[in-house]
């Protein structure tokens, strides 16, 4: 897809009714939740009407991860320096170089994380964009000196904020003094459905997904998806169930994990899980590793509970999927979660720090009862958030700031609302 038949003239939304044209960038074409957010909500404001593209950087030369409905253009972006600092720096300069050489004209540059931002913030000074709005899905605590910088220029630099979550906006207001409107995540009903499709038996084996109980998780092996504690946990419910077989799907980041892997292998390795038994046994710890999109909706429903214990989300994505796909959820107590979970009435919540909360919550969902109970309540909870949702709060927000955009002395110090 050209730049040239993406975006429309700066001004197009402005003027006599003309549709609105909107530029969301993102910094991977990785199923994460921030790509994967801004993937969706472009899908749904162009089935509203809205003339949008999206700009992704293409790391790997490999493409979405899957083709989206819209106009996308790939920017062009190198392999990897040693060292996170020199990544960031490298990728704000590639999307910086791509967007100068395109040219091309939104009445919208929308940026959905943090390295998109700067390389608007960067264009902006140069007069090539207008404005920039900016999404914050979550905030990071970074040792680096250069990546806290990066990150609050991001935000202190945006023309205006939105955020994912009320938790993610009051944490805005109180650390920045930054105002945010919020547009949420949703979930597509077509695609994350409790209907099997056919696909599920072929998954089954393909990742000899045949233990009873089965448990779920997608995000990868890293410190704020919990997977240590999770692993624990899985290790104690193995005690008294030990057909329980764990499956973690996902792992595509930006930083690395290493350390945190090792020290997941070791207690694994130390446990028996790892390496996987020879025989008929199933495995008991499947680490899928990136599943083409494809086969997330029949992952989430083989599960028996989907457990995602995490620590820092900007909503929790994921959760919404298997909700809507049928799959009773253990999480977290606690912001974002509990702003759509309730414990014991469509998901079963306990403290993520303590190992063995979370063990027994994973056995108590296996109870028949109480998995029909948490299924109906999590299917309906999942029904409210809808990308169409999302996509129509953001249109309104995106001509709000059309109609009121703050000055460009005071970047960010209000919400479109």
């Amino acid at each position: 897809m050209s730049a040239g038949t993406a975006g429309g003239a700066m001004s197009a939304g402005a003027a006599g009714g003309a549709p609105l044209s909107v530029a969301l960038l993102t910094y991977s074409t990785k199923p994460r939740g921030g790509v994967v957010h801004t993937v969706e909500l472009a899908e749904a404001l162009q089935d509203l009407g809205v003339a949008t593209c999206i700009y992704a950087l293409n790391k790997d030369q490999g493409g979405f991860y899957r083709a989206p409905r819209c106009p996308a253009v790939l920017v062009p972006a190198a392999p990897a320096p040693a060292g996170i600092d020199a990544v960031v720096e490298q990728r704000i300069e590639e999307l910086v170089t791509g967007l100068r050489r395109l040219g091309t004209r939104h009445d919208i540059w929308h940026a959905q994380d943090c390295i998109s931002a700067n390389a608007l913030a960067t264009l902006r000074a140069e007069g090539r964009v207008p404005h920039f709005l900016r999404t914050v899905h979550h905030l990071d605590d970074y040792d680096s000196p250069y990546l806290r910088a990066c990150q609050e220029r991001a935000v202190r630099e945006a023309d205006a904020c939105l955020a994912v979550s009320e938790a993610w906006r009051k944490v805005l207001r109180a650390d920045l003094g930054v105002d945010a409107a919020i547009v949420p995540n949703g979930v597509s009903l077509r695609r994350f459905t409790p209907a099997p499709d056919g696909s599920e038996a072929a998954l089954r084996r393909r990742l000899s997904a045949t233990g009873s109980p089965l448990f779920v998780t997608v995000g990868g092996v890293e410190p704020r998806k919990n997977s240590i504690h999770l692993l624990k946990a899985f290790i104690r419910v193995r005690r008294r169930l030990p057909g329980a077989q764990l499956v973690i799907a996902g792992g595509e980041t930006l930083f690395d994990h290493a350390p945190y892997q090792r020290e997941f292998d070791a207690i694994a390795r130390e446990s028996g899980l790892l390496p996987a038994p020879q025989g008929p046994s199933p495995p008991p710890l499947v680490l899928a590793g990136v599943l083409p999109d494809a086969l997330i909706p029949p992952l989430y429903r083989l599960a028996d509970a989907f457990v995602f214990p995490s620590v820092r989300e900007g909503f929790g994505l994921v959760l919404l999927e298997a909700m809507a796909s049928g799959a009773p959820v253990v999480s977290s107590a606690q912001p974002p979660f509990t702003e759509f979970l309730r414990d014991g009435e469509n998901a079963l919540l306990v403290d993520p720090a303590r190992i063995e909360d979370l063990a027994r919550a994973m056995e108590a969902i296996l109870d028949e009862g109480v998995r029909r109970r948490l299924r109906a309540a999590a299917m309906e909870t999942a029904g409210g958030y809808t990308w169409d949702r999302s996509a129509r709060i953001a249109a309104a927000l995106y001509r709000d700031f059309l109609d009121h955009r703050p000055r460009r002395s005071d970047p960010c110090r209000r919400c479109v609302s």
